[in-house]
């Protein structure tokens, strides 16, 4: 059936890839909730509820086999989701049904569902980190010499090297990943906390025994593949988790929109490009034009991230007491489209990084036309040596360098100030010797050993860590 005819969100359909959204697709939600009702039931088997085997066995059997049919035809008649599909599994595990959801409310598959698909996002999100890292160290390692003229307010300052700068977004990304892999290391579940946290539900149950009621939540965390529940709760896990997951994924949208900022002026520049294929329409109009489509991309999406983070911000403070439900319709959009966003975002920063094309000898000719303005103080400083005066060679200095400035602004001309320094007497120094002093490796002082230092020293051992993790590239889609 066509979707032409309704809407359809852009991050589906054309920038997340197949397993982010996977991840938040309705039968990924509906599978962790019959895992969930298993997890229960075992877990109350085991803790001597009158729960059988056998029940526990048929919910096994037909944990995968949603009857999507059954629970949308219920759902019609109840107005109730959770329910539903507690009737739709019950239709198909008549032995359970009785059992199904046992103590608990609609949180204990909403919230913990929520909390293990997000974190299984943020898993791939720091996947799709370390490939970006893998592409960006090629680059990095292959131009750490490679003299460039730095910029500081966009005006030309002392050179660098492209290594370096590449080293500056690497440097970002790691930052991003440690706050990733804190987030992960301290996940934890909702558990089986019931209607306001209190599990009174469950205590019921279990005769007044809160050892069992404790026993219960531990079980099911560990069932889950988790090692914690919240402690505390109301009837939700706390929406700061859903702020903090957020403000992880604006800080790596951050540090991508700056790496695309980079990249969009050096391609202006005419020093880097990121890739252009072959059959690629830069413009409608212009056909000699190579627009930076991919950059501009990651700097569009990564605005969208950077300011969804506040909808999280806004529901956690917003939220009374144990709950209430202005979460939810917020939540359901805000959280997945975050995570579709940056996914879509690192496939591109993976995609340009991999591809990026560099024109040596533009940038070398930049770097000339500036650098004897950068040498000037190495030029007086030897001056200084053969017994010049440094007040003197400062101020002639001045005057040269502001008598080429204005010839090449005023007039269009080249930078003529290493003819004027060759002719006066002052600096006792021939052209041939000045241009000797213009090397532009002598200026990029520790750049090329910074950037091995940081290749082998800081990310080496990231990417020892992540060495069996996968970063096949995904298609750009448009």
């Amino acid at each position: 059936m066509s979707n032409r005819n309704c809407y359809e969100s852009p991050l589906s359909a054309r920038y997340a890839g197949k397993e982010m959204k996977y991840l938040f697709s309705p039968d990924k939600k509906f599978r962790t909730w019959r895992r969930l009702w298993v997890a229960l039931a075992e877990a109350e088997h085991e803790l001597g509820l009158p729960v059988t085997q056998e029940q526990v066995d048929e919910l096994k059997a037909h944990q995968d086999d949603i009857n999507y049919e059954v629970a949308e035809t219920r759902e019609k008649e109840v107005r109730h989701d959770v329910m539903s599909h507690v009737y739709a599994y019950g239709q198909q595990c008549p032995k359970a049904a009785g059992i199904i959801h046992l103590g608990a409310t609609s949180c204990y598959v909403g919230d913990n569902t929520d909390i293990i698909i997000m974190t299984e996002a943020l898993r791939l999100v720091r996947d799709k980190l370390v490939g970006v890292l893998r592409a960006l160290y090629s680059f990095a390692r292959d131009h750490a010499g490679l003299p460039t003229l730095a910029f500081t307010h966009f005006q030309p300052a002392q050179p660098t090297t492209l290594g370096k700068r590449a080293a500056l977004w690497m440097q970002d990304l790691l930052m991003d990943l440690e706050d990733v892999e804190h987030q992960l290391s301290k996940a934890k579940l909702l558990g089986s906390k019931g209607t306001t946290g209190t599990q009174a539900s469950f205590l019921e149950l279990f005769g007044g025994d809160h050892q069992k009621v404790k026993e219960l939540d531990e079980k099911i965390a560990k069932k889950m593949g988790y090692f914690q529940n919240f402690a505390v709760s109301g009837q939700t896990y706390s929406r700061k988790l859903d702020s903090q997951m957020l403000n992880i994924l604006s800080g790596i949208a951050q540090s991508a929109a700056k790496f695309s900022n980079d990249i969009r002026l050096l391609q202006h520049l005419k020093e880097v490009e990121e890739p252009f294929e072959k059959g690629q329409i830069g413009s409608s109009a212009m056909a000699y034009k190579r627009n930076p489509m991919r950059t501009e991309r990651i700097a569009s999406l990564a605005r969208y991230v950077m300011v969804d983070a506040l909808n999280p911000a806004f529901t956690m403070a917003g939220q009374w007491f144990e709950r209430t439900l202005d979460d939810s319709a917020n939540k359901r959009i805000s959280v997945p489209e975050a995570f579709l966003a940056v996914d879509g975002i690192l496939t591109l920063y993976a995609n340009v990084a991999g591809g990026l094309v560099v024109y040596p000898k533009v940038i070398e000719q930049r770097l000339r036309k500036e650098l004897p303005f950068m040498a000037t103080e190495n030029i007086m400083m030897d001056a200084v040596k053969r017994g010049g005066d440094r007040q003197q060679l400062h101020e002639a200095i001045r005057v040269h360098s502001m008598a080429a400035a204005r010839v090449v602004k005023a007039e269009g001309g080249e930078n003529d100030l290493l003819d004027r320094i060759a002719g006066d007497p002052l600096f006792g120094v021939g052209r041939e010797e000045l241009e000797g002093i213009l090397q532009p490796e002598k200026y990029v002082g520790r750049a090329p050993e910074q950037t091995r230092e940081f290749l082998s020293e800081e990310v080496d051992p990231v990417l020892e860590k992540y060495q069996n993790v996968e970063s096949g590239e995904e298609e750009v889609t448009v």
